[in-house]
């Protein structure tokens, strides 16, 4: 059969009528999610952090950073599967170790928030809320027999009603989370250990003197085994006391950026009055994070 010459005519027309307007787009493959984090401490060469998108309910990684000793982040913008960006519904910062096997979220998840359609406002309410955190301490160091040494000691209790009692007021934080006592000597911190629950001993002695037991509550006196560039007994006048919450394990023998309760002994501390500790939650990490897709 013969060909009709007017269809062999017409079709350089239909093609030239093709345009580059008659393409359909071809659908976004990636999309961007931007970082703006406050607060965020340097981790040591032994861990990063790792961004994590939630879709339909499994984590999602966003890639890991680093951040300098001026809070600096290593990297701001990561690339992300549009579908997956696209549907997602709250984005977790954790902390990893750098060199990690697991491809899994740790159990110490930092920040998160929802996203309310492109952006997300994240805070450490995964940790805990910490906004009616409270407490009271000490100075007085019950573990020595010697009245020379009783401005040498922080213990968090509190015994205005005559008798020591718990006076942390703490939420009970998840695993990867502990609290920590400190009291920064001349500059210098210094634990007074690790805890899960106030109304307990925490987990150090190691500072203490040896004539008398200890009270059954978070804290130390700070008698013997100085740190180097310290001297024991001490007295802790002018001194920050400090409550942060680390991770588990922790690389670090400096406090963690995490610090809802702190506060400064006076310059003349009275030996066992109990002085307030001061709310900072409005001082702890937070920000924003907004997706887009390409």
């Amino acid at each position: 059969m013969k060909k009709s010459i007017l269809g062999l005519l017409a079709l350089p027309l239909f093609l030239a009528s093709c345009g580059d307007d008659e393409v359909v787009p071809t659908p976004a493959t990636t999309g961007e999610i931007t970082l703006n984090l406050a607060n965020l401490d340097d981790l040591g060469d032994d861990y990063v952090y790792e961004g994590w998108v939630i879709v339909d309910g499994s984590p999602v990684t966003t890639g890991t950073f680093t951040v300098d000793a001026d809070h600096n982040l290593s990297q701001t913008t990561f690339t992300v599967d549009a579908t997956q960006l696209e549907t997602a519904t709250t984005f977790v910062l954790s902390i990893e170790p750098t060199v990690d096997t697991d491809p899994a979220p740790s159990a110490v998840k930092y920040l998160a928030g929802d996203f309310s359609g492109d952006d997300a406002a994240v805070n450490t309410g995964i940790v805990g809320d910490f906004s009616a955190a409270a407490g009271k301490f000490i100075v007085a160091a019950p573990t020595t027999a010697s009245t020379d040494d009783d401005l040498s000691g922080v213990w968090f209790l509190d015994n205005s009603s005559g008798s020591p009692v718990a006076s942390l007021v703490l939420p009970t934080l998840d695993a990867g989370w502990a609290y920590e006592g400190w009291a920064v000597i001349d500059g210098q911190p210094v634990s007074t250990g690790t805890f899960t629950a106030g109304d307990v001993a925490d987990a150090s002695s190691v500072f203490n003197g040896t004539d008398n037991p200890a009270p059954p509550f978070p804290g130390e006196d700070f008698i013997n085994n100085a740190p180097a560039g310290l001297t024991f007994p001490t007295e802790l006048a002018e001194t920050p006391i400090v409550i942060s919450i680390e991770p588990v394990p922790d690389n670090s023998a400096a406090p963690f950026t995490l610090k809802p309760l702190i506060k400064v002994t006076p310059a003349a501390p009275s030996i066992g009055m109990p002085y307030d500790l001061d709310n900072m939650s409005a001082d702890l990490p937070r920000g924003t994070v907004n997706r887009a897709i390409q």
